[in-house]
């Protein structure tokens, strides 16, 4: 296969993303949750695959006629973002006002923030809470906190979406790399035991959930307040 034939099959891979979406949103309107979550865990997957394979492949030089970096955010707002805030609200993990005041803030400053083009940083994390939406909501599911408690988080990571906070990327932010990969592959793996389960999972399945989550969303703001050493990653 010729190189860009290579370049294009990452570019249709990562456009599966969109049926995946598609299948995910099918699921979420007839209320069928862990069928949902498993659909964007598999999109999940895809996203994680298809870049490193971009990189490689040098989609921008070989087959520049589709803008993969637009691709790719057009599907992430789907999985990472609009999906996910439906279930959110649908689902009555915050009923009432706290629903509209909840997918108010995730839609309309996510969409913000994958216009900003200050979004990455310079060893490639994210400056502010890349809108992983479809990881939090996940977690809410499997593990079920008071509404009070979910409505703060959302509302914070709302408003860290937009401060100069640093939030790892698992493949692509080098430093700590050999401990964000495998943490990143242990979410993936409890997420999907959870979702297949539907979310009756053992306890350890919500724990691994829970401390693999608070490893990826600190693990940036932690390498801002240690200093990096001199030739270590």
């Amino acid at each position: 296969m010729q190189l860009r034939h290579k370049a294009l099959s990452v570019h249709l891979l990562t456009a599966t993303g969109a049926v995946l979406s598609m299948f995910a949103m099918l699921a979420a309107v007839e209320e069928k949750w862990s069928l949902m979550f498993l659909w964007l865990v598999l999109a999940l997957i895809v996203d994680g695959i298809d870049g490193p394979l971009a990189r490689k492949y040098e989609v921008d030089k070989n087959w520049p006629t589709y803008d993969g970096v637009l691709l790719d955010l057009i599907i992430d707002f789907l999985t990472y973002v609009f999906i996910p805030a439906f279930a959110l609200f649908k689902s009555g993990l915050l009923p009432g006002w706290t629903g509209w005041t909840a997918i108010v803030a995730i839609t309309y400053g996510s969409v913000i923030y994958f216009a900003d083009t200050r979004m990455k940083t310079k060893d490639k994390s994210f400056a502010g809470f890349p809108a992983c939406w479809n990881m939090l909501v996940l977690v809410l599911f499997a593990v079920a906190p008071p509404k009070g408690l979910i409505l703060a988080i959302v509302i914070a990571l709302t408003v860290a979406m937009f401060t100069n906070l640093k939030f790892i990327h698992p493949t692509r932010t080098k430093r700590w790399r050999n401990i964000s990969l495998p943490v990143s592959l242990l979410w993936v793996v409890f997420a999907g035991w959870a979702a297949w389960v539907d979310f009756q999972s053992p306890a350890f399945i919500d724990w691994g959930l829970i401390l693999t989550s608070i490893y990826l969303i600190f693990a940036g703001i932690a390498q801002q307040l240690i200093p990096e050493r001199p030739g270590r990653a």
